[in-house]
């Protein structure tokens, strides 16, 4: 018996890296998995189908079961096509994995428009309508009297929740991720949904040529040593997130290698306090206090 048999997920951006062992491990511990990948470059340029097919040709060869779905995630119509892929195919859906993302590492001051457009449209827009149409068929399943038991996992990352030079776009969407996942946890679980995000670190295409990164994400090159940056290390914590008792949501969770931590969420500390309004020149000699 598996973790997930019986359950049938989609997994955003599954073709390679981190998604990828998201949909190996989902069909081995028993999920149905709709393979979802544009087939893009990392930059989101041109767009392949060889990436998700093969994947799920490796499913197959396991005995699992999945089928392939190559719409942009960004995309309105496409998102409705991904979601009625799983219904079409398997008849059901319990799992949301939101994985698919690019990259468009520049300073602010290089940093063009489309260069932000891209990154945020991919990511913010790319979790926001594949989960508007999957929280949609949620919730006429239980208007309808049916129980459900759904799960919303996305993709944040400590750029968005701790900040990385370089990566403004990226953070900024990331952040919005996290608190997206926070609301529609909230939003959701009238429904029978819960939502979470993990920040995952492991060796990708984006890991590798982000700043500060690309040097610390090599393989060990003895095959006895834990390698922490491996990709299929982050899995078996969606994959838990995934399980119908699972019972966690509005979370964020770090992972990477064997450790798995939660995020806390913004949380005011210090304080300062007047009876009245502040004047200019007492608040910024008081300020500073905070900032000790």
């Amino acid at each position: 018996m598996g973790a997930l048999d019986g359950r049938i997920a989609i997994i955003t951006g599954a073709g390679r890296g981190i998604g990828r062992e998201h949909a190996l491990l989902f069909a081995s511990e028993g999920a149905k998995v709709v393979v979802n990948d544009l087939g893009g470059g990392l930059d989101g340029s041109g767009q392949v189908t060889s990436p998700a097919d093969d994947v799920v040709t490796e499913i197959r060869a396991m005995g699992g079961e999945a089928v392939a779905n190559h719409d942009d995630v960004a995309d309105w119509e496409g998102g409705q096509r991904l979601v009625q892929t799983a219904l079409d195919a398997f008849g059901d859906l319990h799992v949301l994995v939101n994985n698919a993302g690019i990259l468009r590492d520049r300073v602010l001051v290089n940093l063009s428009e489309d260069d932000w457009d891209s990154v945020i449209k991919v990511h913010l827009k790319g979790h926001f309508v594949p989960t508007r149409h999957a929280a949609t068929y949620w919730r006429e399943q239980a208007k309808a009297g049916k129980t459900v038991k759904a799960s919303i996992i996305n993709t944040s990352s400590t750029s968005g929740l701790l900040g990385n030079v370089g990566q403004s776009n990226y953070g900024a969407a990331k952040a919005g991720i996290a608190a997206f996942t926070v609301i529609i946890a909230e939003e959701l679980s009238r429904y029978g949904v819960r939502a979470n995000a993990i920040a995952p670190a492991a060796r990708t295409r984006m890991t590798e040529s982000t700043p500060g990164l690309s040097d610390h994400v090599v393989k060990p090159s003895d095959a006895a040593v834990f390698d922490v940056w491996d990709p299929a290390n982050i899995s078996p914590l969606v994959a838990t997130l995934a399980m119908e008792d699972c019972e966690a949501t509005g979370q964020t969770f770090f992972v990477q290698g064997g450790t798995v931590r939660r995020f806390q969420n913004w949380t005011m500390t210090d304080t300062l306090e007047a009876n009245d309004r502040w004047s200019v020149g007492a608040l910024a000699a008081q300020l500073p206090t905070l900032l000790k």
